[in-house]
């Protein structure tokens, strides 16, 4: 009798923690759901609608941002060129706040949380002339958010410390700090004044060229990081007025470095480098005032039409040449691809080899430029097709002394060789081989 009451206590008890548990993971379930509660959605904006965004510290300055007509953001006041990415993230922040909990429903006394002098006000006012005036008051103790509210609204809310620090903006956080502003893919024209030369490059497409002081093939990568070298100058908005005072002082004294100008679809802005013992100030035509910049930027812009000419002999880089032809000291080679293998006179050859070959043509580069005389009589001449046939490019060598000079097919620029860099040419050539048989079927 007493065994079967104890089975059936038994029973009873496991019944009851079975419901438990079950009742229990429902309880986290739910727990774990996102929160549906209204109440902590203080600002539900769309974010294309807002129009104008005030923002002012307790203590400071109010800085009042507008977007224009292009849906552009302007700086109103105080009047600067707006940095677009930062006030996009203070347009983002504005649309959509909301507090981590309700403090009071309806609340008496602001006072209490700081709430009836905020340390920030951030009026939002939406293409439809509604405005909303959020207030952030006092920290939260133990907490490290803060007490938001908005104006006309009795509920008082706490914010994490993040809402905050999303408003919590100068007029210095949010304008263009560039010292120039062009826009990098419309660039036309690129002019650099420097070590006593003025050289222009003009882009057609996607590729540069010298322009001036005469026609030349351009380094497109060297061009490239002078432009983002001067793209990326920027000005830095907290020095002092007695700071700026010496920077005028010092540009003024300064020795000239170089002057960049360019040139895009909306105009022409450019900036003036000057060194001053060995510290680095520029001048933009579009940003008043000078600005101390890095030294980097000022060997950036230092430099001079060799620079920027393009060293290598041919042009077809890591495109894949359909043909090779080269006479060289009374011997001549030709290769053709057809599909993936190469042939010389019908016979079958090594790719290893055929592609060595190719590696050293794209690799001939000039180790000086020479500005007078002629490339004289050519020792060895080599023909590259690429692009499915429709480009050719042609260089010319010949030896003058111990040196070696090229010259591009129907081009007036002269290139130094250096006579290891021809060796290893010519015996790149010479070095290709038959493929190996293939091996024997087997029996």
């Amino acid at each position: 009798m007493r065994l079967r009451r104890l089975l059936a206590a038994a029973v009873v008890l496991a019944a009851l923690a079975v419901s438990l548990y079950y009742s229990n993971k429902q309880k986290s379930a739910e727990a774990a759901k996102p929160s549906t509660d209204t109440s902590l959605k203080i600002l539900a904006l769309t974010e294309g609608d807002i129009a104008k965004i005030s923002v002012k510290k307790k203590g400071g300055a109010e800085t009042d941002l507008a977007r224009n007509s292009a849906g552009k953001w302007q700086m109103i006041s105080p009047e600067y060129a707006a940095d677009q990415e930062s006030v996009n993230q203070l347009a983002t922040a504005s649309a959509t706040v909301n507090g981590d909990r309700l403090i009071e429903d309806k609340a008496a006394d602001l006072k209490s949380y700081g709430l009836d002098d905020p340390s920030l006000r951030v009026d939002i006012t939406l293409k439809s002339g509604k405005v909303s005036k959020l207030r952030f008051g006092d920290d939260v103790p133990a907490n490290g958010g803060s007490y938001v509210a908005l104006e006309g609204d009795p509920r008082v809310w706490s914010a994490a410390s993040y809402v905050k620090t999303g408003f919590d903006k100068t007029f210095n956080d949010l304008r263009d700090k560039r010292l120039l502003t062009f826009d990098q893919d419309k660039l036309s024209r690129v002019e650099l004044i420097a070590k006593k030369q003025d050289v222009e490059f003009g882009r057609d497409k996607d590729q540069w060229q010298i322009v001036k002081p005469k026609p030349l093939r351009a380094d497109g990568s060297q061009i490239d990081e002078l432009i983002r070298k001067v793209k990326d100058a920027k000005l830095d908005p907290a020095v002092s007025d007695e700071d700026a005072k010496k920077a005028v002082s010092a540009f003024a004294s300064a020795t000239a470095v170089a002057t960049v100008k360019f040139t895009d679809a909306s105009g022409s802005q450019q900036l003036e480098v000057r060194k001053n013992k060995d510290d680095y100030y520029a001048k933009s035509s579009v940003v008043p005032g000078v600005y101390k910049v890095t030294a980097d930027l000022g060997a950036g812009v230092d430099k001079g039409l060799d620079d920027f000419r393009n060293k290598k002999l041919f042009d077809f880089g890591f495109n894949d040449p359909g043909k090779l032809e080269m006479h060289d000291a009374g011997k001549s080679y030709l290769f053709q691809k057809t599909g993936e293998d190469w042939f010389s006179n019908g016979k079958h050859m090594d790719g290893t080899s055929v592609q060595s070959f190719i590696d050293k043509l794209r690799d001939l580069a000039a180790s000086k430029f020479i500005d007078t005389g002629a490339l004289g009589t050519p020792a060895t001449d080599v023909t590259v097709t690429w692009s499915d046939g429709k480009r050719v490019e042609k260089v010319l060598i010949s030896k003058q002394g111990n040196d070696y000079i090229a010259k591009r097919e129907n081009e007036p620029a002269l290139y130094g060789l250096d006579a290891k860099a021809v060796d290893e040419l010519s015996k790149a050539a010479s070095d290709v081989k038959p493929a190996p048989p293939p091996p024997a079927a087997k029996k």
